[in-house]
Formats: structure tokens, sequence, C-alpha cells
């Protein structure tokens, strides 16, 4: 077997890169240890109308890193515009964030065009093609339309949400019969596959047995596989950790107060102005907790050229600088805020130090963070992990204390529960989440996947009439490289 993995966001291996519980940080050690290649965007662009694909590889682990320049011309329209403008915020049920236009969708499938060109240099008879997340939705369309007939596997790492927000993206129609192209269909939770699939039925008219839908593409298969993560190898990270320079000046400086901890991207879908309140809203409820408890809450900036993003980052700013006149002291500082990323190893640290996880997404797709922070914790003296039901983690770790992030008062009341929890409690709640870690590793999580996708059955296409719902959506699905989809 020869697999070949996709993505946009690719990791170097390092072991100081900065990573939050993302997909790079998922897909790193799966990929060191399987012997895959791993293709993704090098970071950089390159100009040229007609350029053709430059793929520069490097050893990773066992496997191969493969980095790909992508076309200048259409970057910004991918990335800050089709993807991370429309599909983004549609995605996260943020239909009111979206901001599109019609050139930023052709550079969206322009650039799912030209990376299925590079790909053609790694097709053998025995490759599988697994391609991850919102960025290549079209991908496997295109590589059909190079006549691909290799299996073709899909992985999306957000959500999948329902249709009446889904419809609000500009050719949303298009690009799910596009995704029809895949061979498999993977999704973090059950509610995200029938939400996908209700798409399916409902606006391309096509049906559903037993989780396996046909159109003119073949046989397409929709699962759930909920991603995990290495919990004894993030385990044994946290334990070596509390040697290291940042979390031992982080220990120093608590003076006997307890620490809560948020790690995540600066993203409007993480909640971060709601969980910020709720603090607010705790140290207002219980003045005892002043000086008792403070938050370190990490923040990396993102995607701050779109301007969703830089308005949440000066709003987000301005709210802990007045949560911190409130309720701070000469001498104590409520909430440790810092815009910048560590490395996974150091995390580990940071989040063993932490008495309390808070993970309060207003929707996410998994979040690894919350499944980092529980692995990391000590058994002897576990920490508590408050976490958003709207996580697609919350589907697995049912022991955490689980939360409504649009509920500021509740949170708080949550948060103060978790600080005052006792030793017996908090290690039934870790246990059991640790169990379901185990059996939910990320290593399985990637077996599972490539077992399916390599007995998926390859049939020709089936010619026949379309739906009259999908009639008119299927032309730029098999377009050649370079055409444009207006």
């Amino acid at each position: 077997m020869n697999l070949v993995v996709v993505s946009n966001r690719v990791a170097r291996g390092k072991a100081n890169e900065p990573m939050t519980g993302g997909l790079a940080a998922a897909l790193l050690p799966v990929v060191e240890k399987s012997g895959a290649i791993w293709v993704g965007s090098s970071g950089r662009v390159r100009d040229g109308a007609q350029m053709e694909p430059i793929v520069e590889v490097e050893q990773l682990g066992a496997g191969a890193l493969a980095l790909l320049d992508l076309p200048a011309a259409h970057y910004a329209g991918y990335y800050e515009g089709f993807a991370n403008s429309a599909l983004w915020p549609a995605l996260h049920s943020r239909s009111d964030l979206i901001r599109v236009s019609h050139d930023d969708y052709n550079s969206y499938r322009e650039v799912n065009a030209f990376v299925a060109r590079a790909l053609m240099r790694f097709q053998k008879p025995d490759t599988l093609f697994w391609i991850q997340d919102y960025h290549f939705l079209s991908l496997g369309a295109e590589l059909r339309g190079l006549d691909v007939k290799s299996p073709i596997g899909f992985f999306l790492h957000t959500p999948w949400p329902s249709r009446s927000v889904i419809d609000s993206v500009p050719h949303h129609r298009e690009l799910v019969e596009a995704m029809l192209a895949y061979d498999l269909i993977g999704f973090q939770t059950a509610e995200d596959c029938e939400n996908f699939a209700s798409c399916v039925r409902v606006d391309l008219g096509l049906k559903i047995r037993d989780g396996v839908v046909k159109s003119r593409y073949g046989r397409t298969r929709l699962a759930v596989f909920p991603i995990g993560i290495d919990a004894d190898k993030f385990a044994q990270s946290a334990a070596k950790a509390v040697s290291h320079p940042d979390v031992s000046r982080l220990r120093r400086s608590l003076h006997g107060e307890k620490l809560a901890i948020g790690v995540d991207r600066l993203d409007y879908s993480k909640g971060l102005i709601n969980r910020i309140n709720a603090f607010d809203r705790m140290w207002s409820m219980h003045p005892g907790l002043l000086r008792g408890v403070s938050l370190l809450q990490i923040a990396t900036p993102s995607r701050e050229s779109i301007e969703a993003y830089g308005n949440l980052q000066s709003e987000v700013a301005r709210l802990v600088s007045e949560v911190n006149g409130r309720h701070g002291e000469v001498d104590w500082t409520p909430i440790r805020y810092l815009n910048k990323g560590f490395g996974q190893g150091v995390l580990a640290g940071l989040y063993r130090t932490a008495q309390v996880g808070v993970v309060t997404p207003l929707h996410d797709g998994m979040n690894l963070v919350a499944k980092e922070y529980v692995a990391a914790q000590s058994p002897v003296d576990p920490g508590v992990l408050v976490l958003s039901k709207f996580a697609g983690a919350a589907d697995e770790l049912d022991t955490a204390l689980l939360v409504n992030p649009h509920d500021i008062d509740g949170m708080a009341r949550t948060i103060a529960m978790a600080l005052s929890m006792p030793l017996n409690e908090r290690r039934l709640r870790y246990e059991a989440m640790m169990a379901k870690l185990h059996r939910h590793s990320i290593q399985q999580w990637f077996a599972d996947f490539v077992e399916l996708l390599q007995d998926t059955e390859i049939d020709e296409p089936e010619i026949e009439p379309l739906p009259a719902a999908a009639a008119g959506l299927l032309a730029h699905s098999s377009a050649p490289p370079g055409a444009r989809y207006h």
C-alpha cells in the first residue's frame, strides 16, 4: 500500500513547533510511523499563469513530507476567501460571518485542481489517497477528472452544519456533489454525518442505504471516525515537562493559588469572549476565589488578515484588560493572556500544572485540546475538565463537567464547582475519560479509516438520469485543469 495523505497545513516534526491540538498535531505521529507521504502547502506561493506544480520532498520519520508551492494568483481567494471566509464560518454555524465572492470560489476550485495535478506524481497501482479537511472538498472530483481510479478517502475535521446553514454558502450543492467522488467520507460525530446525509438526500435527491450513496461517480460510504490522541505518549511528555523552564516559572509564580488553563487558536468558534465573561462573573459571584485562582489563556493568532479575526483579537484584548482592571491587585493578575503558541511538550507541562482545563468552544469538530488536557493530568491528583457540550469531544468525554458556552452564569458556577471538587471524584472522572482515550486513540482512528478505505469496492460509475435537484450542478466537478468556475 502506498498511502498519500493530503492537507493544507502540515507539521515539520520539530519538537518545539507551536501546535494547539489541531489537524497537523494529530497527523504528525501517525505519518511518521506509517511511512505515508504527507502532501501539503509549503507556505510559499509562486507567480505564473500556467505554473506547473513543483514538490519539495523531505524525510519525516518512516514517511515523507512533500511541500507544494501554491499559485499566487489564486491563493488569497482560495485560503482567506472561500475556505476561511465562506466554508469555515458556515461549518461552525456562523453564516452571519460569510464574506465571499464568485472569484473566491473560482480560486478555491483552481487550487484544488492544481493540487490534483501535483498528486499525479505519487500515483501508483497500489496508491490510496486520503484527503483532509474543508480546504479540499472538490479535490477528489479533480482527481477523478484526471482519470484516477485509486481509492480516495476524505476526512472532515470540522463539524458539518445543518442544511439551513450550509445553504448560505454559494455553490454549496456543487461542492456536496463533488464530494461524492470520494469513496469514503469520514466525520467526527454521528450528527455531522447525518447533517451531510441530509444535504445529499434533499439537495441532490439521492438515496442513502446503509450509509452508502450512489452517484455518477459510483458508491460513497459515509462513516464516523472520532479522532483521538496518543494518550500514553502525551502523559509521558507532561510528566517530563515539569522541569521545562517555562513550566517551572509558571509553577513558581502561582504562590499557592490554583490555575485554570485555556489553549486555543484565536478564532470566533472557540468561545473566548464567553469564557472570559464567565471568569469575570465567577469572581463577582464568589469573591473568595479572588487571588485563589487565575486563568492562563493562550490564544495563538490566526488568519489575522481576515476582518472577523482582527476584530476578535481586539475585542478579546479589550475584555481581558477590563476584567483584570476590575478584579486585579498590584501583586495579582486574574487573567494571564498570551498571544503566542507553544510546542506540544511545553503545553503538556502547562496542562499538568492547571487544576482546571477550560475547553468551551461554541462549535467544534472534536477539539483535541480537551483530550490532551485529560491525558496530561497526574493520575494521583488529576485536574478537572470543563468542556462545552458543543465540542465533538463531549460525545466521548462525558464525565467531564459539560457546559453550555452561551450560559455565562452556568459556566461560572461550573468552573467554581471544578475548583472545589474532591479528590475521589476527580480521580473517577479522570479514569473514565482515560479509558475512552485509550479505546479511541489516534492510531486506532488512522487504522480504522485506512482499513475501510482499502476495502472500498471500486466500481464503474452508474450512468443513470440525475434527480431534478442535482441537474445542472455537475459541469464544474469534471472540468479540465485550469478551467474557470464562475
